[in-house]
This record gives C-alpha cells, sequence and structure tokens, in this order.
C-alpha cells in the first residue's frame, strides 16, 4: 500500500475527505484540522492500494490540491490491518502490477538529472570498461556495466514519450548526450596517459579477444538491449532493485564507450566506430523496449478500468458515481 499525506485548504478539506472516504481502495483515514502551517490548511493522511492510487492522484489533483497545498506519497513495506485487506479485495488486480504513473514519473525525473555525481559515475564506468578492455578481463568490464549510472536517463525518455512530457524527456536527454561525451574525454586523456608511459600497447588491444563482444555488433545487440530495456522497465515498475542490478549488467553501453575511446586513441578507427555503433544500438533499443513495456501497460489499464467510486450513506445503500467538479467559482459534487 501507500500512504498519502494530503495538505488541503480549509474550504476544500471537507471535500477531499469526502472523496477519500467514499472511494474504494481508501483506508486509515485521519485528519487533524488547522495542524498545516506552510502551506497553511488541514492536514489529512490515508493509506492507499496500489492499484487505485492513479484513480486517487488524479482527483485530487483535480482540485487543486498539489496547487494550493500539497500531497506526499511513500510505499508501506509492512501493513497489518484488516481494514487494509478489506481495501485491496475493493479493487481488483495485483498491487505489483499496478503502475502508479506519477511515482514512476518522480523517479525517473529524480534519476535523470544531469549533476556532478551522475558524470563522474559514468566517468568512473567508462575508465573501469578502459581497464577491462586493455587488461582484457571481463570481470572488470563488469564492474563498470554496474557502476554506469546510464539507464536511469534512458528509463526516463521511455517515460517521457510515453505520457508525453516533452521536459522530462530534453532533460534525461541532456544527461546522456553531454554526459557520454564528457565521459569519453576524461576516458581518452587516461588512455593517452597510460600509453604514452607504457602501460599498454596496440597488441594488448588487438589480442584481448574476451572483450570483443563489446564492439561486435550483431542481431543478438540488439535482441539482448530489448530485454534488458524491458526488464529494466519491469524492474522499476515493480520497485525490483535486483533484476535491474542484472539489466546493468547485460547491455554493453558504457564498455563500449570505454572500447571506442581506446581503440581511437591507438587509431583503430574501425573498431571505434563499431563500438560507437554498439552504444548507439544498445542506447535506442533500451529506450525503444521501455516505451512498449509502458505502453503495454497503459493500454491494459484502460481495458480494465477501476469500479466506479460510489458514495456510501449511512442507510448503506449507493448512490450513483459521482465526481469532483467546479460550479459556480467553488467545489461542489455533481453528478456524471
Amino acid at each position: 500500500m501507500l500512504h498519502l499525506r494530503i495538505i488541503a485548504p480549509a474550504d476544500l478539506s471537507d471535500a477531499v475527505l469526502t472523496f477519500v472516504s467514499d472511494a474504494a481502495g481508501v483506508t486509515h483515514i485521519t485528519a487533524r484540522r488547522g495542524d498545516a502551517i506552510e502551506p497553511p490548511g488541514d492536514l489529512i493522511e490515508c493509506d492507499v492500494t496500489r492499484e487505485a492510487a492513479n484513480d486517487v492522484l488524479s482527483q485530487l489533483k483535480s482540485l487543486d490540491i498539489e496547487k494550493r497545498g500539497a500531497i506526499t506519497m511513500e510505499p508501506l513495506d509492512t501493513v497489518l490491518s484488516a481494514a487494509a485487506i478489506k481495501a485491496e479485495k475493493a479493487v481488483p488486480g495485483d498491487p505489483a502490477d499496478a503502475v502508479v504513473w506519477e511515482e514512476l514519473t518522480n523517479r525517473s525525473r529524480e534519476e535523470s538529472t544531469l549533476s556532478g555525481a551522475f558524470v563522474c559515475f559514468l566517468t568512473i564506468a567508462c575508465m573501469l570498461a578502459a581497464v577491462g578492455v586493455i587488461t582484457n578481463s571481463p570481470i572488470t568490464v563488469v564492474g563498470a556495466m554496474v557502476v554506469g549510472p546510464e539507464f536511469g536517463p534512458l528509463a526516463a525518455i521511455a517515460v517521457a514519450i510515453t505520457l508525453r512530457r516533452p521536459r522530462l524527456a530534453l532533460r534525461s536527454l541532456l544527461a546522456i548526450v553531454i554526459g557520454f561525451p564528457v565521459a569519453m574525454a576524461v576516458t581518452g586523456v587516461f588512455a593517452w596517459v597510460g600509453q604514452g608511459v607504457g602501460w599498454f600497447s596496440i597488441n594488448d588491444v588487438l589480442d584481448a579477444h574476451e572483450v570483443d563482444f563489446i564492439y561486435q555488433v550483431g542481431p543478438f545487440s540488439v535482441v539482448v538491449a530489448l530485454l534488458a530495456g524491458a526488464a529494466g522497465m519491469l524492474s522499476m515498475i515493480s520497485a525490483k532493485s535486483a533484476a535491474l542490478v542484472g539489466v546493468f549488467i547485460s547491455v554493453t553501453t558504457v564498455p563500449a564507450a570505454g572500447y571506442a575511446v581506446v581503440a581511437a586513441i591507438l587509431g583503430q578507427w574501425g573498431r571505434a566506430g563499431q563500438s560507437l555503433g554498439q552504444l548507439v544500438v544498445n542506447l535506442v533499443s533500451i529506450v525503444v523496449a521501455g516505451v512498449a513495456l509502458l505502453t503495454v501497460y497503459r493500454l491494459w489499464q484502460r481495458r480494465h478500468p477501476q469500479p466506479d467510486r460510489r458514495r456510501v450513506y449511512r442507510s448503506g445503500e449507493f448512490s450513483a458515481p459521482v465526481r469532483i467538479g467546479r460550479e459556480r467559482g467553488h467545489w461542489d459534487w455533481v453528478r456524471w
């Protein structure tokens, strides 16, 4: 389940309380009048099942709560409550399969920022990949794959394309377009100095057959990248971090960048070009797979809509479905 913390202006708190009280999949509702100081208002808290979260958040946003107040959401790892079990049964579907789009968007935004930490991790990963190529060490190459942070922006691009968020797409694309050249430039300086002091020679790279897979582009390069992209997006949706690590060590994005730099320093332009081709193929394939998976999820949700939220009266009878709407400058409950 998810815990919602809502700061609602005094004139909207009754509407919010009525909605969360009547919404399927919502339980553990508490309210404290006038507790919120900044922004001012009433503090309302509740727990909601993941399957119902999108509908609940959409209705709360229709009240402009995020503009006049605040909505925060956090996952609950352990909930011992008969009311929670009843709330989960009231909404069809499995919590593990539910995609909370606001949660996914925020997570993608956080992991796609072009920051100093992102560039440092990407640079270290490229340098590790270069060392793995020079020393013919697949283990070092795998280490570079795990360190590389590039999946975050790629996943964010897929989310942005699916949800039509151009700002998120541009922000994520900048992280890739700027991050990789900077990391490769620093790695190039490292490789140039290493060659100059005699740490390695062209024969070391030409004889490194254990890492030939990095620059050899083929049909399986696309297949592996597509599968890894789908698995990575699925791991983000289901919050399975262990699966995400498996994705990192499946795709040769960072190793391809490191190999391209080393090959270029040694004048092996053919291998450098193939490595760059491997890099582009993997980056594009991961995004395509992510978009495809998210699109399938959205289509599935549209074909399996949530049940109508019905207002429950003390008599136990149900009224017609209701929606929050704006009428004559104030908020009222209106029939649809």
